[in-house]
């Protein structure tokens, strides 16, 4: 068990070391990065439809704003975890990963206005923390899942029950 732990809290520091390294690039190399990514998707896009080209701007920032939920909900996910098997519970565990997730992605944003061209943004905290919900809430329903399917249960009559 104590491998464990170690294992998930090391990978939670990984992970925020991964984000700190996306968030110290100069704003020219980010940008390149997901404009990268926009190129890709505009790609695929315009095999189904033609005019995408026409929004790349908008794609570009949607690119760029999902990044922002996707690292943070796999933030989400390796925190609740590390904390669960810390044997952190109940309602302190959901609490406490959302906590820590907030922070973080607040202090990133702090980090980010000395990183040249970039800004720190109040909407991407509270996009990060949204990634952090949604990343908490998977990680929940799946546990859940997993120990009703060890149990023999099913959803409908856990649903019953409430």
């Amino acid at each position: 068990m104590a491998k464990s732990k170690l294992f998930s809290w090391a990978a939670v520091i990984l992970w925020m070391g991964v984000i700190f390294l996306f968030s110290n690039q100069p704003a020219v190399d980010s940008s390149e990065l997901s404009s990268g990514i926009t190129e890709f998707i505009l790609t695929v896009a315009e095999k189904i439809s033609p005019e995408a080209s026409n929004h790349v701007d908008a794609l570009h920032h949607v690119v760029r704003k999902n990044a922002h939920f996707l690292i943070y909900l796999i933030l989400g996910v390796l925190t609740i975890n590390a904390l669960k098997k810390s044997g952190v519970r109940k309602i302190q565990s959901i609490v406490f990963a959302l906590m820590i997730c907030v922070l973080y992605a607040a202090s990133d944003e702090f980090h980010q206005l000395f990183i040249p061209g970039r800004s720190g943004e109040v909407k991407d905290v509270l996009i990060d923390s949204a990634g952090a919900v949604a990343g908490i809430a998977i990680y929940l329903l799946l546990h859940k899942a997993r120990e009703m399917k060890k149990h023999g249960k099913r959803w409908n009559d856990e649903l019953s029950r409430i």
